[in-house]
């Protein structure tokens, strides 16, 4: 695989920003002396932006797709098209410092992805509350502290997010699921500490329909590396549930719940039965 850096862009709508964003990236990546190039992802924008980018600067590799898919699946378009074996993707409402690229660049001789770390205090309020709770699940699923689980200014190996193709949705989970993957991989993750600035135009995050899919996929990522990490504290749940269940029948009510207890200590035995299954088929698959 050609050594080098493959920047993807995806865009949607961004007529107000993307040529001063294209611009600012070109010249950082030339002064650079970095074997790279530059791939935008116009994901069906309804605006000026496709004209836009066509007017471009510098070599651009433009890629289109004829109906909005997601931010995910745009970058997983500029993936499979790049050329180099290191992949960073940014966004094009100039929100991160790019001129970082080059830095995190030289970091990936040592990592498998390296992180542009915001700070908390700077998020939009709408979405700290949202971001605190996916990050506190994230953590104790992974057993890691991850300090900014969506941020969109990243490097990573090309070789190690078309692994995870599967796992990786189309929208803006994009970022969470392929940190939640790296760290289950128990792949090196760097996180650098940046600014973040107010972004040019409007957010296409919907904080309440996101945040449930985050929630979602971090589940579901967990399961497909870890799935016992989710079973078991599930059984234990229903297991003193029916305790819980039992007792308080007892003692207020003078009788046993037999139907009650039966249905919830068989749901935890079965929850548990399946989470077993799956950590089985899980270290089978790894060692095939």
């Amino acid at each position: 695989m050609n050594e080098g850096l493959s920047i993807i862009i995806p865009v949607f709508n961004e007529e107000r920003s993307i040529l001063t964003t294209l611009s600012a990236i070109s010249k950082i990546m030339q002064n650079s002396g970095i074997t790279y190039e530059l791939i935008v992802v116009n994901d069906a924008s309804t605006d000026a932006t496709p004209a836009r980018i066509s007017a471009g600067v510098g070599n651009i590799k433009i890629l289109h797709h004829k109906q909005n898919k997601g931010y995910g699946a745009a970058l997983k378009t500029g993936i499979r098209a790049s050329t180099y074996n290191i992949a960073a993707i940014t966004d094009a409402d100039q929100t991160y410092p790019n001129e970082r690229i080059p830095e995190f660049y030289h970091l990936m001789k040592d990592y498998g992805m390296v992180v542009g770390q915001r700070s908390f205090s700077k998020l939009p309020l709408l979405t700290r509350p949202a971001k605190w709770f996916i990050t506190r699940l994230a953590n104790y699923l992974t057993e890691t502290k991850i300090p900014d689980i969506n941020s969109g200014l990243r490097l990573f190996r090309k070789k190690h997010a078309k692994r995870f193709f599967p796992l990786l949705p189309d929208g803006f989970s994009f970022t969470s699921t392929i940190t939640i993957a790296m760290l289950s991989s128990e792949l090196p993750v760097k996180y650098v500490p940046i600014k973040y600035y107010a972004r040019e135009g409007k957010s296409k995050i919907q904080p309440f329909y996101d945040t449930l899919n985050f929630i979602q996929l971090i589940i579901r990522t967990i399961i497909y590396f870890n799935p016992l990490k989710i079973f078991i504290p599930l059984f234990l749940f229903f297991i003193a549930l029916a305790a819980g269940v039992f007792v308080i029948g007892l003692v207020f009510f003078d009788l046993i719940l037999n139907v009650t207890v039966s249905i919830l200590f068989t749901t935890g035995v079965n929850l548990l039965a399946v989470g077993m299954l799956a950590d089985l088929i899980d270290k089978r698959v790894k060692k095939s």
